[in-house]
């Protein structure tokens, strides 16, 4: 059969928006620039049909978009003007690159005939974005508009799923050309071969102590129960990579904590006892590896069954024993009903790692602290809803809500597995847009507050209402907890003198209180949900409890004992 395909006269930019709207973005993050001009006129005419908001900041965009690819799947659409609105945006890129995640980053560029002449604002993207980018392109011709853009969808979420960026030559949007429109973009992504499942099954059957470890994108509601149900059925102790919690619900029989900036002594114990890792969709990054030193490299000490999206990612840092290029969809369906007939081994191994877990999670007993968020959250958590969205920023205050706070499927956890300050405002904007009859919950501590808190601004012009948990301590928690380990009592550029967090909140249209209490959080954080309108709670910390399992007076007398040992 023929397929046949009209063809019609316009711009460039309304083609460009013609090719977003049949690939079924309906939504872009954005900071305005002259440079995409006639992008922003064609969207004039689809207002019925997406939106366009407009951030503060081009990294507080970024990081918007990037937060919509993790919660929809979809590409997240950013559009930047050129140089300076394009550096700023790289931080977001940067991100989508590390975590995974399928976002489409539009730059506005110079004319085609100022090229090579250091134009106003003049970069070459593919150089600029090339390294961190799965693709980094440039459309010269109005006529391939529907072909790059076709291709950039599918680049984004095909195989392990990533970012595209496009340069757009502001003499290329005004163009008038006659084109097709390209069809609807599908993904493109790697199944599990019936040979590849029975060399998993055989590889799972024959351990005494085998362990899950799950990570990366590509987990929908329904992958994450597939995954869950074979889990539970086999009593196989599921762990997740960093910021990875919500893939399978922490109050499961079957989870055994997460392998990040919070894990549990005891879980990195159980790990050395594991006789099989069988790791599916992470990539054994540095955050989930302790710098590379709970799994050794080459050759790991526990035989190990990779299993990932991208061929190429397998063995690139640890070579397994066995090694299958799949998506986390297709290996979860297809494990989702099969019984090994090891539970009766496996059951109490099984229950001592979740019970370790649930352990390590219960409150602290919260003396030693004016304001103790570890009391607060388990205070709360049993009452907050099963849809919550938490997002997370950089810093030793995340590890609050990693370690006392527990997720599951239909909530998610949104947090940069990079280690992005400024990240957490932003994203919980983003998912308080996307989806806004559910509580979106930031933890941001005061630097990283410093740096995106002002997208509160975007939450209250377009209707967003999220809560942000600001953590003041008055130092760069993380910073200072590297520099008293390294350097001890030798403080250097790691102390905050901060503003008053409740006024500034306040004038960017928030609901704003401060908290120095553990008694009074519970009464703070339900005035906040009842606000109807974007809420800040400044958290007064002590410096001292620098995080949820040191502190700096500890992190000093090791690094001295350490230094006379030497």
């Amino acid at each position: 059969m023929t397929q046949t395909t009209q063809t019609k006269s316009r711009t460039g930019g309304q083609v460009l928006v013609d090719q977003l709207l049949i690939h079924g973005a309906d939504r872009a993050y954005c900071v305005p620039g002259e440079s995409y001009l006639e992008v922003l006129d064609a969207l004039h005419d689809v207002q019925d049909r997406f939106t366009l908001v407009n951030a503060r900041h081009e990294a507080g965009a970024a990081n918007m978009a990037e937060t919509h690819g993790k919660l929809t799947g979809q590409p997240g659409i950013c559009m930047v003007t050129r140089g300076p609105g394009a550096c700023h945006a790289a931080i977001g890129v940067h991100i989508a690159q590390q975590d995974s995640t399928p976002m489409i980053l539009l730059v506005g560029q110079i004319a085609r005939d100022t090229t090579d002449r250091e134009a106003f604002q003049e970069v070459d993207y593919r150089a600029m974005f090339g390294p961190i980018a799965k693709w980094a392109t440039q459309i010269d011709d109005a006529r391939r508009i529907p072909e790059y853009m076709a291709r950039a969808f599918r680049v984004a979420t095909s195989g392990r799923p990533g970012p595209v960026v496009i340069s757009l030559p502001e003499d290329m949007l005004t163009d008038v050309v006659q084109v097709a429109d390209a069809r609807p973009y599908t993904a493109t992504h790697a199944e599990l071969s019936d040979s590849s499942l029975e060399a998993l099954k055989a590889e799972l059957s024959t351990a005494e102590r085998p362990l899950l470890l799950l990570g990366g994108s590509g987990w929908s509601d329904e992958t994450a129960a597939n995954i869950t149900r074979f889990a539970e059925a086999n009593k196989i102790p599921v762990t997740t990579s960093f910021r990875r919690q919500d893939i399978v619900n922490n109050l499961s029989p079957v989870f055994a904590g997460d392998f990040g900036t919070s894990t549990a002594p005891s879980l990195y114990a159980h790990q050395r006892e594991a006789d099989l890792l069988v790791v599916i969709g992470a990539r054994l990054g540095e955050m989930t590896t302790k710098t590379y030193t709970t799994i050794t490299s080459p050759n790991p000490a526990t035989r190990l069954v990779h299993v990932y999206p991208d061929a190429d990612e397998i063995g690139r840092v640890y070579s397994p024993d066995l090694g299958l290029a799949a998506a986390p969809a297709s290996v979860a369906a297809a494990l989702a009903d099969v019984d090994l007939g090891r539970a009766d081994a496996w059951g109490g191994w099984c229950e001592t790692l979740h019970n370790d877990y649930l352990t390590d999670s219960e409150a602290p007993n919260g003396g030693d602290w004016e304001l103790d968020m570890g009391v607060a959250l388990t205070q709360i958590r049993d009452s907050l809803p099963d849809d919550m969205v938490v997002t997370l920023d950089a810093g030793n205050h995340t590890g609050w809500a990693q370690r006392f706070l527990r997720f599951g499927r239909p909530g998610r956890i949104i947090g940069s597995t990079c280690g992005a300050m400024g990240y957490s405002v932003p994203a919980a904007v983003a998912a308080s847009l996307e989806n806004p009859d559910r509580l979106a919950l930031s933890f941001v501590g005061d630097g990283g507050f410093m740096m995106s808190g002002n997208e509160l601004a975007t939450a209250a012009q377009y209707g967003g209402c999220p809560i942000v948990l600001v953590f003041n301590n008055g130092v760069y928690g993380t910073i200072r907890m590297h520099q008293e380990r390294d350097h001890p009592e030798r403080v250097s550029g790691t102390t905050l003198k901060n503003q008053d967090f409740v006024k500034m909140a306040e004038g960017l249209g928030a609901h704003a209180e401060r908290v120095t209490k553990t008694a009074d959080f519970a009464d703070a954080f339900a005035r906040a949900r009842a606000a109807g309108r974007p809420a800040v709670i400044e958290l007064v910390t002590n410096p001292e409890q620098i995080s949820t399992r040191t502190t700096i007076t500890k992190l000093r007398d090791a690094a001295k004992q350490k230094a006379t040992a030497g």
